[in-house]
């Protein structure tokens, strides 16, 4: 874990000394949990996004997205629960003074044991080889079942206190399992409480005439109350769905893990109108379609998992994560659950206006049933970045520290690239930019040694180095040079966009 930890923060340290993130308000000393993006980091973000709403929008013709306010009508939060039940369970240790989530020190707790699972399984495996049988090792060896055992009663007792708002035993549970503070290592806690996620603000010109709004903290709302907009403007028929990024913001008391979790935050959700009655059907259908689009970036199924929510929120009928191994372990990254009528039969109740679909097929009206897959933005940029993430050891024994993002995510595509700034070279390296930045984003750099200038690329992620040397001048020909495997090619100057793009698409 300690390697790990070591890793996570070479990775914050590389965010920000090559432009991807850093933190917000710096010279002022910053804020918590609130981050700003750099000159690659919004280009990877732009990337992440434009290659979700491709994958969403542009490949589902009865997919369409849309873009709705961030301030939105107060009711709006009181019909989808928000205002009563968007809280997190919360306990202060009374030594170090530190605030923490209670769901989250019990899962720490309960990680731990996965983990001595895990290690038992691992050790089978080294041990047996090709022979080795998981699931008959998980359900017959007896350590393994009994520290799943320990799992199963902690979630089974933990998810009855919440769902009965039983905190005094949500507290008896932390207590009885040992749960130190990581700080001051002591025990000595608060009771629990309740504390809303929302932030609130005042919107009106005079004091008398304003109205307490919320910023939102979700963007599901706002495709839930254009439903009706969307599906007869563009004359959509069930199944359709509505696609949106956008940002939302949750008053997170225990903000952590660098952009993991923050106050602002930006959210790609769609949301998929079904016949009631066919949501489970559709809910397997987007749990595999959301796996694949992971696996598409090119990073091993090894890496994800997904993870089925054994409580279910009041609205669901079915949910699960897709979680990521991020440095600091398995993680939340995208949710998908089947909704059920809850949110459009909420809003129509409290707004008094009909949101149902008429089914000309079935020649009846109805309210929708809804599958969601909601991806948090950041936690993907954080994702490709950690797992791009490599110091190597070169066989001349020196080393180099690469990001190996996928090239159609990449920030920089091309780097152009003259050997040396003088005979001619950084004139012809212009002339090139100059034509091939209309096909992709490039970058020009002619400072320091070429050996420095492709550590740096490799640094930020850029796929493809362009240099232009004397031979350059005599044949219109460039070197390309690959950042993974750092092979280089000679090609002519006219076929840099025609190449590279293929070599994007294909990878």
């Amino acid at each position: 874990m300690a390697n790990n930890e070591e890793v996570f923060k070479k990775i914050i340290s590389h965010a920000k000394e090559y432009g991807f993130i850093f933190p917000s308000s710096e010279i002022y000393d910053g804020m918590a949990a609130v981050y700003d993006y750099g000159q690659n980091g919004v280009e990877l973000k732009n990337n992440i996004k434009a290659y979700w709403w491709k994958s969403m929008v542009q490949y589902h013709e009865n997919i369409a997205g849309i873009d709705s306010a961030i301030f939105m009508h107060p009711t709006i939060w009181k019909a989808s629960g928000h205002v009563d039940a968007f809280n997190d369970p919360l306990i202060d240790n009374k030594d170090s003074k530190k605030r923490y989530r209670a769901d989250v020190l019990i899962e720490d707790h309960v990680a731990k044991i996965q983990d001595k699972i895990n290690k038992e399984v691992d050790k089978a495996a080294a041990r047996f080889g090709d022979a080795f049988n998981e699931q008959e090792f998980r359900s017959t060896n007896q350590r393994v079942l009994d520290n799943q055992a320990k799992i199963d009663a902690i979630n089974k007792r933990f998810y009855k206190s919440l769902e009965k708002e039983d905190l005094a035993d949500v507290k008896l549970l932390i207590e009885e399992l040992g749960i130190v503070c990581p700080i001051s290592g002591t025990r000595n806690w608060t009771d629990v409480r309740q504390f809303n996620l929302m932030f609130s603000t005042q919107m009106g010109s005079v004091s008398e005439d304003t109205n307490q709004i919320f910023l939102r903290p979700e963007t599901a709302q706002g495709i839930f109350v254009n439903f009706l907009n969307v599906q007869k403007s563009g004359r959509m028929k069930i199944p359709f769905g509505i696609a949106q990024i956008g940002k939302a913001f949750r008053n997170e008391i225990v903000a952590r893990q660098f952009i993991f979790r923050m106050r602002e935050f930006e959210q790609m959700e769609m949301q998929y109108f079904v016949r009631p009655g066919e949501e489970l059907k559709w809910f397997e259908y987007w749990k595999q379609e959301r796996i694949n689009w992971h696996l598409s970036l090119g990073i091993p199924q090894s890496k994800y998992h997904f993870h089925d929510h054994e409580k279910l929120a009041h609205y669901a009928n079915a949910a699960t994560d897709i979680e990521f191994e991020f440095p600091f372990g398995f993680k939340e990254l995208e949710g998908i659950h089947s909704r059920t009528d809850f949110d459009l039969s909420a809003h129509q109740k409290h707004s008094g206006k009909k949101l149902q679909y008429f089914d000309p097929e079935l020649n009846e009206s109805y309210v929708p049933y809804v599958i969601e897959t909601s991806i948090g933005l950041d936690r993907t940029f954080l994702a490709v970045l950690s797992y791009a993430f490599k110091e190597e050891k070169l066989e001349d024994g020196s080393e180099r520290v690469v990001l190996n993002i996928p090239p159609v995510l990449a920030p920089v595509k091309i780097a152009v690239l003259p050997l040396v700034a003088k005979d001619g070279m950084p004139e012809k390296a212009r002339e090139i930019m100059d034509v091939i930045k209309h096909d992709f984003m490039c970058r020009y750099e002619e400072k320091d040694s070429i050996g420095r200038r492709y550590r740096r690329q490799d640094a930020i992620g850029t796929p493809y180095c362009i240099t232009i040397d004397t031979q350059t001048l005599e044949d219109n020909t460039v070197t390309i040079r690959e950042r993974d495997t750092m092979k280089q090619d000679r090609i002519s100057i006219e076929k840099i966009s025609e190449i590279v793009g293929k070599r994007i698409k294909n990878l």
